[in-house]
């Protein structure tokens, strides 16, 4: 998002392989609970030297505002001003990212998109319509950056502020190490300086050092407590590290602060999965699913490994051909339309 501090939502979950048995004995795979492919596909994706996208669209309601593109498994982030809705991002590698819509006065709405070659014309431009709802948007924090800055962020120093702008120019070019200079930088000159603690959890999440990543999210809300990004980041990385009862307590924390956020509702139903409550977990996981359905957390995996734990075939591949839907460039889709075959005989 384009505004006083760029955020970031860091979790993705990992990879971990449950195996559940059908009727005749076999066992299906299906991912869950930790990393999943997008990290995996992009990395394909550059080794093969795959094209690279443009994604351009227009949003509504239009107004002025701001476009924010944040990549979900690899640092990435680019931002645009819109004047009449419409925008444009060039030289995108395929995968998973999330787009932010920011409206002045309105507040900012979020969306999962795939940029792949099934979403992409012959040109490899993915078009987008985004049509959104009051409900969409986030207020109260876009109103509280706009009026009521934490002390402790507007005594940031100009020069940090500089080194963390820097830091972003640097993510927009895929030069990881030259952000992160910039960014230690910022939270050298000021230790106090949340956004920039966020963003260094973000990325340490993104190339997998988790224990760092607690760190920095942890650093970050000591100097905003009132911030949601940390908080709802925070609650992700502590599911990667199996810490599922301090997870719940930031998960929850993260819902009742923004109840129409599908992440928050996505990690609180992969904590509740964790500690074994399924009924709470699927809850949480078909709300993620209706708010935005191509979530990068994947919700349909979990909600299909919940359903084959009852015994409830039908459902599961119903999970599943949801999830192909929205995700068709996935991997393993041929192996997953398979196992939807074998579970509907």
């Amino acid at each position: 998002m384009l505004i006083d501090a760029p955020h970031f939502d860091a979790h993705v979950p990992t990879l971990g392989v449950s195996r559940s048995r059908l009727g005749n004995g076999s066992t299906i795979e299906i991912g869950v609970m930790f990393r999943l492919v997008p990290f995996f596909a992009l990395a394909v994706a550059a080794m093969a030297g795959d094209p690279q996208y443009e994604v351009s669209g227009r949003f509504t309601p239009e107004g002025e505002g701001s476009v924010s593109l944040y990549g979900v498994a690899s640092p990435f982030t680019a931002s645009t001003v819109s004047d009449d809705g419409h925008f444009s991002f060039k030289r995108l590698a395929a995968g998973a990212y999330t787009i932010a819509v920011f409206l002045p006065g309105r507040g900012e709405a979020r969306q999962t998109i795939e940029v792949g070659p099934s979403t992409a014309d012959a040109r490899q431009r993915v078009v987008l319509a985004l049509d959104f709802k009051d409900s969409d948007f986030v207020v109260q924090d876009a109103l509280r950056r706009q009026h009521s800055v934490p002390a402790s962020q507007l005594a940031v120093p100009e020069k940090a502020q500089r080194e963390y702008q820097e830091a972003q120019k640097d993510l927009a070019r895929r030069e990881v190490e030259a952000a992160l200079k910039h960014l230690e930088r910022a939270v050298e000159i000021a230790p106090q300086f949340s956004a920039a603690w966020n963003n260094l959890g973000t990325i340490a999440y993104q190339t997998q050092r988790f224990q760092r990543a607690e760190e920095c999210f942890r650093q970050s809300l000591a100097a905003d407590p009132d911030s949601y990004e940390p908080l709802v980041n925070l609650g992700g990385v502590l599911i990667d590290l199996h810490k599922l009862d301090e997870a719940w307590t930031y998960n929850v924390y993260a819902v009742l602060a923004r109840p129409n956020d599908a992440l928050a509702n996505a990690q609180l139903g992969m904590t509740y999965f964790g500690l074994g409550k399924l009924d709470l977990a699927e809850k949480r996981l078909i709300e993620a699913r209706r708010l935005d359905p191509a979530h990068f957390s994947h919700p349909q995996l979990f909600l299909a490994e919940i359903h084959l734990r009852r015994g409830d075939r039908r459902s599961a591949a119903d999970d599943m051909e949801d999830f192909l839907k929205h995700h068709p460039d996935w991997p393993r889709a041929e192996r997953m339309r398979q196992t939807i075959a074998e579970l509907r005989q």
